[in-house]
């Protein structure tokens, strides 16, 4: 990094922190973040235990169960790293993040509650090391309405002001979503239903927290 990114960078950081709203949202958001993510363990291990409906999906049906975990993760955690690194150099993008994050999680975590689905069938176990504290180091199987892997993916595009960015994520959301339908881990619907759920929340978003931010995509 030369003189003048890290001096571009600084200033980036020093404009955000003067800011009294966006230094609200930061400090805010990370707090509720921080509750989530301890909630999370305690969350996952009540849905494992409880009954859930298995769907009938044509499309499951059709595609021979496969692991293929090490692909999903090397996509999503490559895509979080350019998220974090272009977040890193412009902090708006992480205040975004992190509130997207946040409404997501909390729409999930009722969806799930509101219809307790069982696991598809033929599933393939999905374990991430790197979130797995997270998870209470127990393999979840049913968070299941509206697919997190993919809803994360759109997150990060909905936060990425270059178009670039935003193709490169959009393109690895593809790949995802169909990758998880490969390892059976989501109905169809999990992986169609995020889209529309993530697009309508970032829509709320854009026109209360996010209405003065100078990118809104």
């Amino acid at each position: 990094m030369n003189r003048n990114n890290t001096i571009s960078l600084k200033q980036n950081w020093k404009a955000t922190w003067a800011s009294a709203s966006q230094r609200s949202l930061m400090l805010t958001g990370s707090a509720i973040v921080s509750v989530i993510l301890l909630a999370m363990p305690f969350f996952f291990q009540y849905i494992e235990r409880r009954p859930g409906v298995q769907l009938h999906d044509v499309v499951l049906a059709n595609i021979p169960a496969h692991d293929v975990s090490l692909y999903i993760f090397m996509i999503i955690w490559g895509m979080a790293g350019l998220t974090l690194f272009r977040a890193i150099q412009t902090p708006a993008i992480y205040v975004r993040y992190v509130w997207l994050y946040i409404v997501i999680c909390i729409t999930r975590m009722l969806t799930i509650l509101m219809v307790p689905l069982a696991a598809p069938a033929g599933l393939v176990e999905l374990v991430d090391p790197l979130t797995g504290v997270f998870y209470g180091h127990t393999v979840i199987t049913k968070d299941l309405f509206y697919s997190g892997h993919t809803a994360s993916l759109l997150t990060m595009y909905f936060c990425l002001p270059k178009k670039s960015d935003r193709m490169l994520v959009l393109i690895a959301t593809l790949i995802v979503g169909c990758l998880l339908l490969v390892q059976h881990v989501h109905y169809t619907i999990d992986v169609l239903a995020a889209p529309v759920f993530v697009f309508l929340l970032n829509s709320i978003m854009k026109s209360t927290l996010f209405a003065n931010e100078k990118f809104n995509n």
